[in-house]
């Protein structure tokens, strides 16, 4: 008997997520249903919006159930098939689960990709995948910054942080990010060369609002929202007139059973900005059209989207806590197995 291996929800969590939240076991690898197939997941997306949708709550879809696995978008191979569509050995990509197999049925949003334009299948879950296309389509179709602009983001050393200030550097932009600790900020200039680092640890909002208006004293045309909390409260204070706010996430609330909010948001009104909720799903039918530019970037050198590799489906739970320590170097990806 093949073991299909899964890490799955056994409780809601409250606040911070911990092991007893989750279980690991093991099951029989499902048959291919009629119409359907089975992947072989290789590797797994590990991201801040899975903590979110732990939550039994109204959010843009619908929570995971307990007892299945820890929804997750994988790229792996068809193992068994007996849909006319995808035969063994295709690689795919689609929103499965933290397990060693999935069933995917027929009528599903999983889809081929072809492994051999990229150096590792991961990086459909990275640069060509939902992240970098996060970065892409929210900033040059959301926020369309203009050259000379200033594009403040925060989170800038995460996964979409990293690759929105490197787009926006494309298109002409000055980027001011705001991570937090040295080491960050340092890669912030370094190894994507955004023009100003600010760290907000150890900052009150005042001050963090201080430092921004510093770096920007006319203040942020473009605002890439990853965080929240205090530090959207600082970087609303510093919004130049008819700002453009991206709103993206928050992870500074996934975490935190009361949710604080901003405080600060009267200030959209005083500049007449614009906040726009953005999420990545409205645009899949183009992923085609975005991932090519993201690789053609890439190869031209002028982006750089580093991954974080854990390896392991039974090290799932302190990957997925990395997210939330800042301990992650990069795209945050799970490794499960090589392939069939």
């Amino acid at each position: 008997m093949r073991i299909n291996r899964r890490f799955l929800l056994a409780r809601r969590p409250h606040g911070a997520p911990v092991p007893e939240d989750f279980s690991f076991v093991e099951q029989e690898v499902p048959d291919a249903p009629l119409g359907g197939f089975v992947v072989r997941n290789c590797f797994a997306s590990l991201d801040p919006a899975q903590r979110g949708w732990m939550d039994d709550a109204p959010s843009y879809m619908p929570p995971i159930a307990l007892g299945d696995p820890v929804r997750a978008s994988t790229i792996g191979v068809v193992a068994a098939s007996k849909s006319p569509d995808f035969a063994v050995g295709d690689w795919v990509l689609g929103l499965n689960g933290l397990e060693d197999y999935s069933v995917n049925e027929a009528g599903g949003f999983t889809m081929k990709v072809d492994t051999s334009q990229v150096d590792s299948p991961s990086r459909f879950l990275s640069a060509m995948g939902a992240v970098g296309l996060t970065a892409y389509f929210g900033l040059t179709e959301v926020a369309k910054p203009k050259a000379g602009e200033t594009l403040l983001v925060s989170g800038a050393a995460g996964a979409v942080g990293s690759a929105v200030g490197q787009i926006g550097k494309i298109m002409g932009c000055r980027v001011i990010g705001i991570a937090g600790g040295e080491t960050k900020c340092r890669r912030l200039i370094d190894d994507y060369g955004f023009d100003v680092a600010i760290d907000y640890k150890g900052k009150s909002v005042d001050q963090l609002a201080a430092e921004i208006r510093a770096a920007a004293p006319d203040g942020a045309d473009v605002v890439f929202e990853n965080v929240g909390g205090d530090v959207m409260d600082a970087e609303l204070m510093n919004l130049a007139k008819h700002a453009r706010i991206v709103l993206c996430g928050l992870i500074s609330e996934y975490n935190s059973p009361e949710k604080i909010g901003v405080r600060n948001l009267w200030q959209v009104l005083a500049q007449q900005a614009t906040l726009y909720g953005y999420l990545i799903m409205d645009y899949a039918p183009r992923f085609a059209e975005g991932g090519a530019v993201m690789a053609e970037w890439m190869a031209q050198g002028r982006l750089r989207i580093d991954e974080d590799v854990q390896e392991g489906l039974e090290n799932a739970y302190e990957a997925f806590m990395r997210l939330f320590t800042g301990a992650n170097t990069g795209k945050l990806v799970l490794k499960i197995a090589d392939g069939l």
